[in-house]
């Protein structure tokens, strides 16, 4: 292999959260530099959320720091006598010297290392690498002769979900479900062509997306995972696999295309972000950006889901029809959706589910009602759009025989689709767009479930107002525009705590708020031009995942502590770790939320933080580790003695290539930098964090 140049730069933060240009040429294709899809008059949740700095909350961090403006610069605003007396309990009251249980570590400090960096006394390797073989027959790992057929027999490219499940009857081994998000081809092909790839890149591309399933084992001694080669139940499924639509939506004529007209058989998944897991024991996939993959959009629909006119950056409609919309316009409208994947059958095809709605899914995270009926919760990553829940008619089986299996693979295609509305309390004309917080004071707020459509076994309702069952769940967005769903601030992964049921999502930023005609902060968030994101935490009405109202209050708001408009929970603000551009998020056993970044605006690299979401501790955020250059983490996986994350497109920075690599890692100078899973241990083998 022949030697690679020296490093270039570390990132400009030019681009939007602090992303490189290559990033969003190759993740979301430009997305941040397009018109906003989203032009409905709906409330904006920046029209909504500055009340959730509450007076009540600026006193609680006045308990136990000198400055009371944590998050809402609300100097000058008279407190509440409540407020005060409140706060003077709080300020009584000793904090415990320890951190929340699960978070007792050293953090580690923001810095720009080309390297996984992790707390003092942890331990680290890298489980798996883009292109290692995993399927019988697929060679070694050969950037410089890679091909398509070997591909699409190794480890994929770039992952974001990881799920780790249960293997009965194998000590020491897990399986490891992960999703292959997207292609660094600049990253990939040596003297790479953007403007004229070859069928052979194009072809890899397509085998380097998708889903693996692969088994992994640790050893006894230590935390350290390994995959296991040619397990009977290692998988690829790439942008070429089959999968079938299910649901209200399959066999409509909006998803009919010349090569199916059925409408129930799809080529290919494509931008898989975040997922979930099931109680049912499979795993939920969210089709993303797949936009940027469709070519010559031409009608309304196209423009509110970010198609372009033209061509796209990877050109793979001069390979394949289906991705040119001029020859096959409804072949866009089969991605965008949830995908489930049987991990314990390999021969399974997996199902799209349209009840779910079609728009660019982040997550799909589920639990039960208190009758076994899943909820799925699902955000659409976009400036300004919303989020949303499904509800299932259906209720759980429980067991593994056949019978419970294929039932349960019919829970999320019968039930209601929801899409979210926020309320606040206070006039729009206290809100000076400042953050400085309104006349009463109040720091939370309350919302919604607004229904869409609701599919049943023997059709399927529109509740939306000039929209047929079928255009709201394959249009989805422009069911959430005509029902008033409140716009957010790029709704990333949304996540329910097993402990309290309390639901948190992640915000990750909006840099258009406030600039030009886009609308401004207002009582839904504190700060125009959000370089840094926040998380919002919601409280379901009587702790029932199917309830129809629920409440919200803002849980934290990211940036660095020393800036005024940030706030965590009202924990000391010279307490915690700064943060930017929250992305996936999980929990522990404790019911602490661990949050990933993507974008850091902070001039640091992306990481992962733990923070306390409930008792004295509450709001204390600590950096638990962090990637190296030009990468993103994914995937979190937190268990009580392993923590696991996808790093993301290491070296994706500006102006690198495979010859001038903006990172070496994760093997050093001389190889290609290639995507990974790392799993992080404690070295003397107690659980993370205790």
């Amino acid at each position: 292999m022949r030697k690679l140049l020296p490093l270039i730069g570390t990132p400009s933060g030019s681009h939007p959260g602090g992303r490189s240009a290559l990033t969003c040429r190759f993740r979301c294709g430009d997305a941040c530099f397009h018109e906003v899809p989203n032009t409905s008059d709906n409330e904006y949740v920046g029209d909504v959320v500055a009340g959730a700095l509450s007076r009540r909350s600026m006193m609680r961090a006045a308990a136990v720091v000198t400055v009371a403006a944590a998050g809402a610069g609300a100097a000058g605003v008279a407190a509440a006598p409540q407020a005060e007396a409140a706060a003077a309990a709080s300020a009584k009251r000793p904090r415990p010297q320890k951190s929340a249980r699960g978070l007792r570590f050293t953090p580690v400090p923001p810095n720009t290392r080309d390297a996984v960096t992790v707390p003092e006394g942890y331990r680290q390797n890298v489980v798996i690498r883009w292109g290692e073989p995993i399927l019988r027959g697929a060679p070694a790992f050969d950037p410089e002769r890679q091909s398509a057929k070997a591909q699409a027999g190794q480890f994929g490219y770039n992952c974001d979900f990881l799920a780790l499940l249960p293997l009965k009857g194998e000590r020491n081994r897990q399986l490891l479900v992960a999703n292959h998000e997207y292609t660094d081809e600049i990253l990939m092909f040596r003297d790479y062509d953007p403007e004229n790839p070859t069928r052979e890149q194009v072809e890899i591309a397509w085998a380097a997306h998708g889903l693996a399933v692969v088994a992994v084992e640790e050893e006894h001694r230590s935390g350290r995972l390994t995959a296991v080669g040619r397990h009977h139940l290692n998988r690829r499924l790439t942008a070429t696999s089959e999968f079938r639509l299910t649901g209200p939506a399959a066999g409509s004529d909006l998803v009919k295309t010349s090569a199916d007209p059925t409408g129930t058989r799809v080529l290919g998944t494509l931008n898989n972000c975040s997922g979930g897991t099931t109680p049912w024991g499979t795993t939920l996939h969210g089709e993303e950006n797949f936009n940027q993959y469709f070519a010559h959009g031409s009608s309304a629909t196209d423009k509110r889901y970010g198609i372009g006119t033209g061509a796209t950056e990877r050109k793979w409609e001069r390979f394949d029809r289906r991705f040119d919309l001029a020859q096959e316009p409804n072949e866009a409208h089969r991605f965008g959706y949830v995908v489930e994947l049987d991990p314990y059958d390999p021969d399974s095809t997996p199902r799209k589910h349209t009840a779910l709605g079609r728009f660019k899914h982040e997550a799909a995270t589920v639990r039960l009602t208190h009758d076994g009926r899943p909820v799925v919760y699902s955000g659409d990553d976009e400036r300004f759009d919303y989020f949303y829940k499904f509800v299932s008619s259906k209720r759980m089986r429980h067991g593994d025989s056949r019978a419970a299996r294929a039932h349960n693979l019919t829970l999320l295609d019968e039930g209601t689709l929801y899409v979210a509305r926020l309320t606040g309390d206070s006039p729009a004309i206290e809100i000076d767009g400042t953050g400085k917080l309104p006349k009463d004071g109040e720091f939370d707020g309350s919302g919604e479930w607004i229904p869409l459509a609701t599919a049943t076994a023997h059709g399927a309702v529109s509740h939306v107002e000039g929209m047929t069952a079928e255009e709201v769940f394959v249009f989805t967005r422009l069911a959430g525009d005509k029902v008033g769903a409140t716009k957010m601030d790029r709704p990333e992964d949304i996540e329910p705590n097993p402990v309290t049921g309390k639901v948190y999502v992640a915000l990750t930023n909006n840099s258009r708020r406030g600039v030009d005609a886009n609308p401004k902060a207002d009582e839904a968030n504190p700060r125009h031009a959000n370089k840094h994101g926040h998380v919002l935490e919601l409280t379901e009405r009587f702790s029932r995942p199917e309830s129809t109202r629920f409440a919200w209050s803002l849980f934290l708001v990211a940036g660095d502590p020393e800036d005024p408009a940030t706030y965590f929970a009202g924990f000391p603000k010279d307490a915690v770790s700064p943060i930017s551009c929250p992305d996936n998020v999980a929990f522990d056993a404790h019911g602490n939320l661990w949050i990933s970044t993507d974008g850091s605006a902070l001039g640091s690299h992306d990481g992962l933080f733990g923070v306390a979401t409930r008792g004295e501790r509450r709001g204390e955020l600590k950096q638990f580790l962090t990637v190296p250059a030009g990468a993103e983490t994914c995937g979190p996986v937190v268990q009580e003695r392993r923590v696991l994350v996808a790093v993301q497109h290491p070296g994706e920075v500006d102006g690198a290539t495979v010859q001038r690599p903006a990172s070496t890692w994760p093997d050093g100078p001389g190889s290609y930098v290639r995507p990974a899973v790392v799993a992080v241990w404690r070295a003397d083998g107690r659980n993370i964090g205790v």
